[in-house]
């Protein structure tokens, strides 16, 4: 897709928190520590005459190696993570997804695991209960790629759609890639795993409809192509009463690492070379244009600004109840 500086210029974003509480997790094996185990983190903020509620799914600790960076020596990352007040033996993961208010309707950007992941996560889900949200009153989910913490929740461990009343929107690019009948005939073994986890989401029981790059997913958010984490991974433009946001979905996982180093490659990135060239783009578009921006990955909130630094650039994080400008 193109894009240019005066897509992504525009517009403060109104924050607040018009509901919070302690982000803590379940407890037990690799989840992140928490003061309260179970209790949901949930932030609100405005953008324009839309509401973003981000809802914090819980964490996981990943044990660090040098396969996780795959073109940087583990004593740099280690170095890189000590910087920034993080452990050095494991990598922290968190996952945030985004209910949108947009037009009186619902819109979930993401789905987490609800009931299908790791210990530590399925808090979205104690959010959305936190804030008085039924599943059933959820009109859409938006998946921004096929990976299985933005999937999996979808539904529930017994198959049945944990939105019901939800239209799923996917992009066309990823299914196009996953769906690929040789590829689920043949799959190659580095794909196994995620292509069952894909059949076995999209294999029944969801409303599904396909949306392209560069239009309305649905009115004021926009699809913007972001490939090479995956090969139809999309980010979204919010536009609502003349403010915008950028939900860059997995352009970066932690920002201590990929926003600071963009030349470094995650192991969970398909095509390195891409998504590198993708996240200078995005990121320099997102400095250049003070736009503001809400990751996956990102430190909850997960919601803030980049700034240009030295050869690289740094995340400047939403500070609770401050406008996002």
């Amino acid at each position: 897709m193109s894009m240019t500086r005066r897509t992504l210029m525009a517009g403060g974003v109104l924050a607040g928190p018009v509901l919070a509480s302690a982000p803590g997790l379940a407890g037990g094996g690799a989840a992140l520590a928490a003061p309260a185990a179970g209790l949901p983190g949930v932030y609100r903020y405005a953008v324009g005459e839309a509401s973003v509620t981000a809802l914090h799914e819980g964490g996981v600790m990943r044990p660090l190696d040098a396969s996780f960076v795959r073109n940087a020596p583990l004593p740099e990352v280690q170095a890189a993570l000590e910087q920034a007040f993080l452990p050095t033996k494991t990598f922290p993961t968190t996952f945030t997804p985004l209910l949108l208010t947009l037009g009186g309707k619902r819109v979930l950007v993401d789905a987490g695991f609800a009931d299908q992941g790791p210990p530590g996560t399925g808090g979205a889900l104690r959010g959305l209960a936190l804030a008085g949200i039924d599943p059933g009153a959820v009109d859409a989910v938006v998946i921004s790629h096929f990976h299985p913490d933005h999937i999996l929740g979808l539904k529930r461990k017994d198959g049945t759609p944990t939105f019901p009343n939800a239209q799923v929107l996917v992009p066309e690019a990823e299914w196009r890639f996953w769906m690929d009948d040789g590829r689920m005939a043949n799959p190659p073994d580095a794909l196994k795993t995620n292509l069952g986890i894909v059949q076995k989401t999209f294999g029944g029981g969801l409303k599904v409809e396909r949306y392209p790059w560069d239009k309305e997913v649905l009115p004021g958010l926009t699809a913007l192509g972001t490939p090479g984490h995956t090969p139809g991974h999309t980010s979204f433009r919010l536009e609502s009463g003349g403010r915008r946001l950028l939900i860059a979905s997995d352009i970066t996982n932690h920002p201590a690492l990929f926003v600071r180093h963009p030349d470094w490659s995650a192991i969970f990135d398909m095509d390195a070379d891409q998504a590198r060239a993708t996240r200078h783009r995005m990121l320099a578009l997102m400095a250049d244009g003070r736009a503001p921006v809400a990751f996956y990955h990102a430190p909850f909130p997960a919601a803030g600004h980049i700034a240009r630094a030295g050869a690289g650039y740094e995340f400047v994080p939403l500070q609770w109840g401050v406008e996002l400008a």
